[in-house]
């Protein structure tokens, strides 16, 4: 992709998520995302960090969304487009069975899976991913327009 069809500035941010979360993501079955604080709407990278939630595995909603994964770790393995940033009021039934009560919700969309994990290190919280890991990924995704 040329530097032409791109939006000029910050227009992209990095989410790490820990796997198996970040499997159920690119699966399409979990459309929301938990953090301890709001993020704005918009493009970001789905990271895949480094570390694995164990015990998440055995959880019946994870294991029906990931069956037969790998659970690539340490890499960019998707893009996202967060379209929505809320907290559940109190009391009030959760927006989705991925949702943790007292948690920010990011509403996921626009999920698509990159055909080969790029390399990278994440970090917590939005990170501002370099040109090059940015053009690392577009080239797998040819026909993606932000």
């Amino acid at each position: 992709m040329s530097a032409p069809f791109l939006p000029e500035g910050d227009w992209i941010r990095g989410i790490s998520i820990k796997q198996p979360w970040t499997a159920a993501i690119l699966t399409g079955a979990k459309t929301i995302e938990n953090r301890p604080r709001p993020w704005r709407p918009g493009w970001v990278l789905v990271h895949a960090s480094q570390q694995i939630d164990r015990p998440a595995l055995r959880l019946p909603l994870v294991a029906r969304s990931i069956r037969d994964r790998d659970l690539v770790t340490g890499a960019v393995v998707g893009i996202a487009r967060i379209t929505d940033c809320h907290q559940d009021p109190e009391g009030a039934p959760l927006c989705s069975p991925w949702a943790h009560p007292g948690a920010w919700h990011l509403k996921l969309a626009d999920v698509q899976e990159l055909p080969l994990p790029v390399p990278a290190r994440g970090q917590l919280g939005p990170w501002r991913p370099t040109e090059d890991l940015i053009d690392q990924v577009l080239q797998q995704l040819p026909v993606f327009r932000p």
